[in-house]
């Protein structure tokens, strides 16, 4: 049995399309030239706008030309996080399902479930011969994961709907009325290299096997990341022993919290038992500080055949890595008018060197732009005061709730009598395009939802089979239902 199988089959056959499609944030044409390709084969109105978003139209079914129009709103790009020992090339090889119980999962890699299957429910709709509906309209953006580029780039008067359905949601009973907002921050280190002098030997020290997950959704979760976990190893031994850092990979996304990260380290010979012993005892106090929350961690130091030719600057490395240690990577305030929510919280995402720079990259979330304001100066101090250069980019504000409008309230009776329950009106702390979507077509009414999709953006990613079929109930009784103008 494959996902093909599964029902709605006209939901899962375009989710397994897509898996076909190698889609990370910013290499989207495959993913493109598919969704254009499959319109054209059927006869479906699409065309993708100057930037490389994707619009399609699909007309009113007979009698239903006077309904408002519905803009359903989803992103091709996938987050890609796979495990170390997974041997994947995201540019080139597709995604390997794997149906366990009610759940489809991908071998050790990212799913592509956010927000693939917003777009095979999108797609669905469009090919549907027996949904009554009145005119839809369907963008799919690029590069949302890396900063909301397609978005951004939408310009007004490309779409002519009244109600937004944004489909990137990830709990099927939760309809998103609102989001933070975002920055992104980058502290740049400069540094020299030295010389490697005789009598130093090398180590490398790995930090693995991290619950990870998604910086906007998961962060309240208090998870460990590997860039802090590393840091905090190095700094005790970099000041009592004399430890040089040779290179410092961690992370990998600005939207994932970081699971695996790597440092190269040159000792003083005489020192290296003492350097061994000091590291294991800390990863061991680490490993069981954080049991709980990521029970799958494992750190080692282990011996390399020769230690580094070069190793950088001490005082640059040891400034960067107090800085890494000091800067928050967690919640910083939750939020006072929804309760459970949080309002801002910083993910400290990845650490590269190379080529004489130590880069830091962090991205801050909050739904108030005062909070984020703040952060940004807190986050800017402690790494100026280090020695890095600072800059923030690609800001955005956050979707401010509005939960009166007429189209929470229908999307909720339906969902009441198709099952019985209300919809879980709430706002998240994770980004979603409505933001921007919403600045440039303020007419609109918006809400977000989705099947219920687990731990995005890391390689445990899944989602809830059932859900799927729940949330194309809900939507195609959700356009049917569309009001006239």
């Amino acid at each position: 049995m494959t996902i093909k199988d599964l029902q709605p089959s006209v939901v899962w056959n375009n989710f397994y399309g897509l898996t076909r499609c190698p889609r990370p944030s910013k290499h989207e044409e495959a993913a493109r030239e598919y969704i254009l390709k499959w319109a054209e084969e059927r006869g479906i109105d699409a065309r993708a706008d100057e930037t490389g978003n994707v619009i399609i139209r699909v007309p009113a079914t007979p009698g239903y030309e006077n309904r408002k129009g519905v803009i359903l709103q989803v992103h091709m790009d996938m987050v890609p996080q796979k495990t170390a020992d997974k041997v994947h090339d995201f540019l080139t090889d597709p995604i390997e399902t794997i149906i366990d119980g009610d759940w489809v999962t991908a071998d050790r890699t990212t799913l592509g479930a956010d927000n693939g299957m917003g777009v095979a429910l999108a797609m669905a709709v469009a090919e549907s011969k027996d949904l009554r509906h009145g005119p839809v309209e369907i963008l799919v953006t690029y590069d949302e994961e890396t900063g909301m580029t397609g978005a951004k780039a939408l310009k007004p008067g490309m779409l002519e709907g009244d109600l937004l359905l944004n489909l990137d949601s990830e709990d099927e009973e939760e309809l998103c009325i609102g989001c933070a907002g975002g920055l992104d921050a980058v502290a740049d280190f400069k540094y020299k290299t030295f010389k490697t002098q005789a009598g130093y030997v090398g180590y490398r020290l790995n930090v693995k096997g991290l619950s990870g997950g998604h910086s906007g959704m998961d962060i309240s979760l208090y998870r460990a990341n590997a860039n802090k976990v590393l840091a905090n190893a190095l700094i005790p031994v970099m000041e009592k022993y004399a430890v040089k850092l040779v290179s410092f990979n961690g992370g990998s996304l600005r939207n994932a919290i970081p699971f695996e990260g790597e440092a190269e380290i040159a000792v003083p010979a005489e020192r290296a038992a003492a350097v061994v012993r000091a590291v294991k005892k800390n990863f061991a106090e680490v490993t069981a500080r954080y049991k709980e929350s990521d029970p799958g961690m494992k750190c080692s130091i282990e011996r390399t055949r020769k230690p580094a030719a070069e190793y950088i600057e001490e005082g640059v490395a040891l400034n960067a890595m107090k800085a890494i240690s000091a800067c928050p990577s967690n919640v910083i305030r939750m939020s006072q008018s929804m309760p459970g929510l949080t309002e801002t919280s910083i993910n400290l995402a990845v650490v590269r060197t190379g080529r004489g720079h130590l880069k830091v990259a962090s991205l801050l979330r909050s739904a108030v732009d005062e909070s984020k304001a703040e952060l940004a100066s807190r986050v800017r101090y402690i790494f100026e005061f280090a020695g890095a250069d600072v800059k923030f980019s690609g800001g955005y504000s956050g979707w401010i709730p509005k939960p009166d409008t007429p189209m929470i309230a229908m999307i909720d009776g339906i969902h009441r009598k198709l099952f019985g329950k209300p919809m879980n009106i709430m706002a998240t702390h994770g980004g979603l395009e409505c933001a921007l979507l919403g600045a440039k077509y303020p007419h609109w009414q918006m809400v977000s939802m989705g099947p219920t999709v687990l731990y995005p953006h890391s390689p445990d990613e899944k989602v809830n089979i059932p859900s799927v079929q729940h949330v194309w109930e809900l939507l195609k009784a959700v356009l049917e239902a569309i009001p006239e103008k």
